[in-house]
């Protein structure tokens, strides 16, 4: 550990890399050194630099995981994303925080509600309860794209909020899904005698469209035809259907990367752009 003061870059590099292939293990020795070092401010900057280089190799290896188990939580896959800038999250609290909001929408529902009714008491609770909101005034600051931030300070991004909404409805057995429409994700509420004849969340029809970052406007499938006109796209099915979680957490990742190219840091955009790989398997 001494050795990582070395003002031998050779030597640092050595000791580097052996420290890198321990892997987290050592983060708590790490820490442990930073504190207690009478070597002075390289030191720390080394030892900071390397807690960051294995977590997130860390993150890379929990990433490709998820890919290959088929990246079945949309919730599990949103956490990761949050791993990368806050690596030391209270988990437990975001997840305490998700479940209270469920809760409070669960209440509120019943049988008899209609989809759109059903929708109505999502909205009231999310947006007017707990007041979350679209971050209009800071669209592009990263932390509109972590969950666990945006659920403390109750302003995100379209993509964020819509994963907050999809995750919680879903969770309350409602087929809302995400819509990965261009320059703007949405959510769709699935007709569910569709989703029932097909089997599949991806080729159900969908009965109406859902815009978080708008308080959870409704709308439906001719506006979508209206906004690729102005955009002076084509209809493409992938405009109007549920997308895979796969899709959701690219999209997040994209939605990033053009963050930190904003704020001219290289050092994350290229960090993201593996984290992109991976996420496609492309290494």
């Amino acid at each position: 550990m001494q050795l990582l003061d070395d003002p031998d870059e050779g030597v640092f590099e050595h000791v580097r890399l052996q420290i890198l292939a321990i892997g987290e293990t050592i983060i708590p020795n790490l820490e442990s050194a930073w504190e207690t070092s009478i070597f002075g401010v390289v030191f720390q900057n080394r030892i900071e630099q390397l807690i960051h280089d294995i977590q997130f190799e860390a993150l890379l290896k929990h990433l490709g995981a998820w890919r290959d188990a088929g990246a079945a939580s949309l919730l599990d896959g949103a956490i990761l994303i949050s791993r990368y800038q806050y690596p030391d999250f209270d988990e437990e609290l975001m997840l305490k925080q998700l479940e209270q909001i469920q809760q409070d929408i669960w209440i509120e529902l019943n049988a008899n509600l209609t989809a759109f009714e059903q929708v109505k008491v999502i909205n009231h609770i999310l947006f007017e309860v707990y007041g979350f909101t679209g971050n209009t005034q800071n669209y592009h600051a990263p932390k509109n794209s972590f969950l666990n931030v945006v659920l403390e300070s109750k302003k995100g991004n379209p993509l964020s909020l819509s994963l907050i909404y999809s995750i919680i409805a879903q969770n309350l057995d409602l087929p809302i899904y995400g819509i990965n429409l261009p320059r703007h994700f949405v959510l769709g509420y699935l007709d569910r005698f569709s989703l029932y004849k097909t089997n599949n969340i991806y080729t159900s029809d969908v009965l109406f469209y859902i815009n978080p970052f708008s308080k959870g406007t409704v709308f439906s499938a001719a506006e979508i035809d209206d906004f690729l006109v102005q955009l002076k796209l084509d209809k493409k099915p992938d405009y109007y259907q549920p997308c895979k979680n796969e899709a959701i957490l690219n999209r997040a990742l994209q939605n990033l990367k053009l963050s930190y190219s904003k704020l001219g840091d290289e050092e994350k955009v290229n960090e993201i752009n593996r984290m992109i790989q991976v996420l496609n398997n492309a290494e």
